[in-house]
């Protein structure tokens, strides 16, 4: 039997606010909203850079997010071609980072930031090897 292909489509998150949640990603990473469903909203759709996330409405007894590190998904990874640009960018808007720039090797430079809802996201500069 072969094995089946599989392609991304989707990451799905959980706020408590999940309108507030979509605005963070469209105005901090320029995110497209695609879509609100329910009345009240029940999720929001976005698209950010080819990645659909789905950001689900729930109520006060969702237990709250892990404090990373922890098990599971560990953070969403955003790829920019200018790393100090886009950290630049996020301080002068007030978005604090929880990690500066690192040099992890000659190649790859990180640095973290906490989304809504304990989403751990991660800024990468990649140069090729």
């Amino acid at each position: 039997m072969a094995t089946p292909t599989y392609t991304c489509d989707h990451v799905h998150l959980r706020s408590r606010d999940a309108v507030a949640a979509g605005r963070f990603y469209v105005e901090t990473f320029g995110a497209r909203e695609t879509a609100r469903i329910g009345a009240p909203v029940s999720r929001v759709v976005l698209d950010l850079g080819g990645l659909t996330l789905f950001i689900e409405q729930v109520g006060p007894e969702m237990a709250p997010a892990a404090t990373p590190p922890h098990r599971g998904i560990e953070h969403l990874g955003l790829r920019v071609p200018d790393i100090e640009a886009a950290v630049a960018d996020l301080t002068a808007r007030g978005i604090a980072l929880v990690a500066g720039i690192t040099q992890v090797n000659p190649n790859l430079r990180t640095a973290f930031l906490d989304g809504p809802d304990g989403v751990r996201i991660e800024v990468l500069e990649r140069k090729a090897a």
